[in-house]
């Protein structure tokens, strides 16, 4: 470094490539209390006089960035962000699981290390079109995908060797050596609604990185937000429906559940959290008040999703499905000994009812039961089957809505069935059309 010129809270400094550094003074970091520099280095250009000009320009920039506080108030990381970030955030357990897995999968790896006044527009719409590329940020590398961390040997002819359940003529077997052999990656792009919620992850902390006086504009709230995935319900038809309540019917209470799970359009917690004292089986209704959470083994009660109660009328056929099945737990806990608890759960393997069942049990059992059918559905497509079903029987939207509990008066039901409400529209029109009264001279 040859030589320094003082400037008012500012030096151009000259490198020995002819190049100049400048350096403005920024104030001090609200995190470390250190002093805060911008620096910029300006290229060598034809003559010394022509790269001291764009110096100059470069250091009155600076400088009015500091007046204009659009300078970044610390050196603090991304990583560091999203850690104080989910400190201070009050969301449920859950929702707080679902923040950090995305975090720690799609967001530390691409930008944690990255300062938060160094994030730019670009650079997060450059993240969202990775993510739509290939979930697991393979950056277009061919390499293969191992089943094992651990050390291995790759055997080639375990990809070439025939399949075990074309071996054994058996599709129903698993086949041991798919799972096991090492393949070459395939790029799986992440689901729009995956990369909305990276955004709302990003747009709430760089708000807050805002309102603490980190940065002075938030670069996600100008990134352009991923689209709104469409809705694409894809409930069983009464055909299927039919089916799996047969094939369940070796176990009543399993069977019961399925059904109040297509008769209420329930989410799965919610039947799961339900106790007897919920239900009045002489006025047929049923309110729901909590919901059961799971994240892998820990398990907890809590609110439903709106945060609201909510009623459900129930027709006579389920009141009496639950009769019967409130006298078989009784029968069950005379021969055990013991009594059912005025507030025990309405399904639940404890002879005394005191205990629920998991959620993820419940999806798992379902899961296998329609594979062995050859249905491919899943246990929250039942609460698609009873909206549908409601509203091709010309149920109105808002009492849709309020037997399912979708906010908004309506509008997240509309907007989640639409097609399904069309078609009804289309039958009640042609339904109108061979009842009303002939025109005149009409054939």
């Amino acid at each position: 470094m040859a030589s320094t010129e003082k400037r008012q809270r500012g030096t151009i400094s000259w490198l020995p490539s002819g190049s100049a550094r400048v350096k403005v003074y920024a104030g001090v970091d609200q995190l470390t209390g250190e002093k805060l520099w911008l620096r910029q280095t300006v290229k060598a250009l034809g003559t010394k006089r022509e790269t001291e000009r764009e110096a100059e320009k470069v250091l009155t920039k600076l400088l009015n960035q500091v007046d204009e506080q659009r300078n970044p108030r610390t050196g603090a990381t991304v990583n560091e962000l999203l850690d104080k970030w989910l400190d201070v955030i009050d969301v449920e357990r859950k929702t707080r699981a679902g923040y950090v897995s995305k975090i720690e999968k799609h967001i530390r790896p691409e930008l944690g290390k990255l300062p938060v006044g160094k994030v730019r527009v670009d650079t997060i719409e450059t993240l969202y079109a990775k993510l739509r590329r290939c979930r697991d940020h393979c950056k277009g590398r061919k390499e293969i995908r191992h089943r094992s961390s651990g050390e291995h040997v790759c055997d080639e002819h375990t990809a070439r060797r025939k399949c075990a359940k074309e071996i054994a003529n058996d599709s129903s077997a698993p086949c041991r050596w798919c799972d096991r052999t090492c393949k070459p990656h395939q790029c799986v792009p992440l689901g729009a609604g995956s990369i909305r919620v990276i955004h709302a992850i990003l747009s709430g902390s760089f708000a807050r990185a805002v309102r603490w006086g980190w940065i002075s504009v938030s670069p996600a709230e100008q990134a352009e937000a991923p689209s709104v995935p469409k809705p694409n319900p894809q409930p069983p038809t009464p055909e299927e429906a039919a089916a799996i309540l047969e094939a369940a019917a070796s176990d009543p209470s399993w069977s019961t559940f399925i059904l109040f799970a297509m008769t209420t359009g329930a989410r799965r917690g919610e039947i799961c959290a339900l106790r007897w004292t919920d239900i009045s089986l002489d006025a047929g209704v049923v309110i729901f008040k909590g919901s059961v959470s799971q994240i892998g083994g820990e398990r907890w009660e809590g609110d439903t999703k709106t945060h609201q109660h909510r009623r459900v009328t129930l027709d006579e056929e389920m009141v009496e499905v639950l009769r019967e099945l409130r006298t078989r737990y009784e029968q069950r806990a005379e021969l055990l000994g013991v009594k059912i608890r005025r507030d025990g759960f309405v399904f639940s393997r404890a002879p005394d009812c005191s205990t629920w069942i998991n959620p993820d049990t419940v999806t798992q059992r379902y899961g296998r039961l329609a594979a062995r059918l050859g249905i491919d559905t899943h246990i929250h497509n039942l609460r698609h089957y009873s909206a549908t079903e409601l509203i091709a029987a010309g149920v109105d939207i808002r009492t849709v809505a309020g037997r399912l509990g979708h906010s908004g008066g309506g509008s997240t039901t509309l907007r989640t069935y639409t097609a399904f409400v069309l078609e009804a529209d289309q039958r009640a029109a042609a339904a109108l059309a061979a009842r009303r009264p002939r025109r005149q001279g009409t054939p």
